[in-house]
């Protein structure tokens, strides 16, 4: 697997150099950050999300779960999805992560 030099690929990578196994879907999880919280009503009116206000040490997020294979083209579609979908309300996504346990 050959994935560009950015941010998405060098974690693809490491996911590849701990044995993550792509070939099985897996649920993906993409934060929504916003420039003020809590955003606008409106924003949690898609299907898949979950807030998470803040707390003492974070920032409030939502959090829209994908099921599927993970590749790069699928991460980097659903991060511009959501982003184009969220900057009405101030938001974007630029982070995801699945659950992994190194083999």
């Amino acid at each position: 697997m050959n994935w560009p030099t950015d941010a998405d690929g060098d974690v693809l990578r490491s996911l590849k150099d701990s044995g993550f196994d792509f070939a099985k879907p897996c649920l993906i999880d993409f934060n929504v950050d916003f420039d003020n919280w809590p955003p606008s009503p409106k924003s949690r009116e898609y299907p898949s999300l979950t807030a998470y206000e803040p707390e003492a040490d974070t920032r409030g997020y939502l959090l829209v779960q994908v099921f599927g294979l993970l590749t790069y083209e699928l991460v980097t579609h659903v991060q511009e999805s959501i982003s184009d979908a969220m900057a009405p309300f101030g938001g974007r996504c630029d982070s995801w992560g699945v659950l992994h346990r190194p083999t």
